[in-house]
């Protein structure tokens, strides 16, 4: 079973932007409006229900939409009487935003386990389908990370310089010890680590290798190196001191 490339997520600084915008409790009634309604609805429909002239309305409903929380286009949703053009209609984008600081991502391993589970039938035991699952996924994203920025041959350092972003948009901090060495200050998965360090941090070096396979790097290894207060994966040359 291959396992889809899934979206780029929302990174930690958009997901704060985001909730800095809802602060304002007339925005987040504004907000909250649009999610119950379960259809698009028009600047007049939250005039009406929030008690604002429709020129606020569409002020508040276009920094949500500015901040990545709803989506708009024209149409005349069902049950609006037909006059003129269409109108102006927003509904929410499906973006849910959560915030941690410093970033956490249980996300991504129960995603993974659940894949594996449903191929455990299939491949063997739910650990080793949990392991080859994660290594699926993290080729996904390097892969798609490589059509997107088209970096050509990498070799050592230029890979780190590939894999950074990546890096970052999942919420492991990445720190440059050296041109060729990468470590993470950050894990992602920590609160799960304490039902079963050896699979979460398993399945976390497969993902990280996955994602350099899918990448295309050369030169550079994702190795297992635990250490207090750090993921348990570096990047390094083959035969680098790691987990110093």
């Amino acid at each position: 079973m291959t396992t889809a490339a899934t979206p780029p997520e929302p990174t930690a600084e958009n997901r704060v932007e985001s909730v800095a915008v809802l602060t304002d409790g007339q925005r987040r009634r504004v907000f909250g409006f649009v999610r119950r309604a379960r259809r698009p609805v028009t600047r007049e429909e939250v005039a009406a229900d929030s008690g604002v002239s429709v020129k606020l309305a569409a002020f508040h409903l276009d920094k949500l939409v500015e901040a990545g929380l709803l989506r708009t286009r024209y149409e005349t949703p069902a049950g609006v009487r037909k006059v003129g053009r269409r109108p102006k209609v927003y509904e929410p984008t499906g973006t849910d935003i959560h915030i941690s600081i410093p970033e956490r991502r249980p996300d991504v391993i129960a995603e993974i386990l659940i894949d594996a589970v449903l191929t455990e039938h299939q491949e063997g035991s739910a650990r080793a389908a949990a392991l080859r699952t994660a290594h699926r996924r993290g080729h996904d994203v390097g892969s798609a990370e490589r059509a997107r920025t088209r970096p050509g041959r990498l070799g050592p350092e230029r890979s780190l310089n590939a894999v950074e972003p990546v890096l970052e948009s999942y919420g492991f901090e990445p720190d440059r010890q050296a041109p060729t060495t990468l470590r993470l200050l950050n894990c992602p998965f920590h609160h799960l680590t304490a039902r079963d360090t050896e699979l979460v941090c398993g399945i976390n070096h497969a993902f990280l290798t996955g994602v350099l396979d899918g990448l295309e790097t050369t030169g550079i290894n994702a190795v297992l190196a635990p250490h207090p207060g750090r993921c348990c994966v570096e990047f390094c040359e083959p035969g680098a001191d790691a987990g110093a």
